[in-house]
């Protein structure tokens, strides 16, 4: 039985996912340049602290011809999800008669609210990544406000968070190798809250060719052994199509770029990926498992504060990576030393969520 489950309802939407992301690409490139959508802004807002400047180390890190590259690549991989996912629904009337209704991996316990989220967050990522592109003058700048995008998510997590709390009865968080969960109550709410402002807070590490695609497929990839573990196969499923996904949009992503993820698929990738680790009840697991994404969070906010209130730099440039850039790393060694950290990273967690 267990194999049947690991073929059909895992195996064939992966690379069904592959295989579309793959598939549709020529044709999403080729509608992204025809209508050149990249940025038009003149100057590119630094990520680490929100204001339009452009210091000497990010000049040197930054071309025009960067800046000439789509950034609305995201959609290729939450449209191959959703066109896998629709996939599924109709194999299971072509083949009721077959004994492979178990494909379908869209159920209301484990994935439906990590996909209307990933829908969510497309839709509001897409919206900024257009008026960035074809907004006013001040929109071309900073899209939609990031005091918007802020409320926007924590909005959002304040719903997951409820529907976490009333629904699936949720209150507590698992400490690994501690006898007794750690009780939260009504907090509970708030920490999802926290946890989805944080990962969105994380997508700043589109910003080096090849990085962010092959960081995520990494952590959704070890989601997936996870849900396996947990015998959770709906989660499962939906984390390796993801991943199949994301891997397509590697293909054509690596260095040269010929497109970045964006806000519609960053936004997308990050709320989905927060609903996830809460299904899976693997908070502390996912420090280990998405490092490079807690590294970029935190280095962006250490960059803040340092500014803000120190008057001084911790990094030449923040997130972390373009640091290293700006220290005279190729992007090349910065992705594949990211990518490896990455597997080290979702072996480690994979690890802890199995002895713990």
């Amino acid at each position: 039985m267990i194999e049947n489950v690991l073929l059909f309802k895992i195996l064939l939407p992966t690379v069904s996912a592959f295989i579309i992301g793959i598939a549709s690409t020529p044709l999403f490139s080729h509608i992204f340049y025809k209508y050149k959508l990249w940025k038009r802004s003149s100057r590119i807002e630094e990520a680490n602290t929100g204001e339009l400047e452009m210091n000497t180390d990010f000049k040197q890190i930054h071309n025009i011809a960067e800046t000439n590259t789509p950034r609305v690549g995201g959609i290729i991989v939450w449209f191959s999800v959703v066109l896998t996912v629709l996939l599924s629904f109709l194999s299971i009337k072509i083949l009721s008669g077959f004994g492979l209704e178990d494909i379908q991996f869209i159920s209301r316990n484990q994935t439906l609210i990590p996909f209307l989220s990933m829908f969510l967050g497309a839709g509001l990522g897409l919206i900024d990544d257009l008026l960035q592109i074809f907004g006013s003058e001040k929109q071309l700048q900073i899209g939609i406000p990031r005091r918007i995008r802020i409320a926007f998510v924590l909005f959002l997590g304040a719903i997951i968070g409820l529907w976490f709390y009333y629904r699936l009865g949720y209150n507590s968080i698992d400490i690994p190798f501690i006898q007794h969960d750690l009780f939260l109550g009504y907090g509970f709410i708030f920490f999802v809250m926290f946890v989805v402002l944080a990962l969105f807070s994380s997508s700043v590490i589109d910003g080096v060719d090849g990085l962010a695609s092959g960081v995520l497929s990494i952590i959704f990839a070890s989601y997936g052994f996870i849900g396996v573990i947990q015998s959770q196969y709906d989660i499962a499923t939906f984390s390796f199509v993801i991943m199949g996904a994301l891997l397509a949009f590697l293909w054509f992503n690596i260095p040269p770029a010929r497109f970045y993820m964006g806000e519609s698929g960053m936004l997308a990738m990050t709320i989905t990926l927060a609903v996830i680790i809460f299904l899976t009840n693997t908070i502390v697991p996912f420090i280990l498992i998405g490092l490079p994404l807690v590294i970029t969070s935190a280095s962006s906010l250490i960059q803040i504060i340092g500014r803000r209130f120190f008057d001084t730099k911790v990094f030449k440039v923040a997130p972390f990576h373009h640091h290293l850039e700006a220290n005279g790393w190729s992007r090349a060694k910065i992705t594949m030393r990211y990518w490896v950290f990455s597997v080290m990273c979702g072996a480690a967690g994979i690890i802890l969520v199995i002895i713990a």
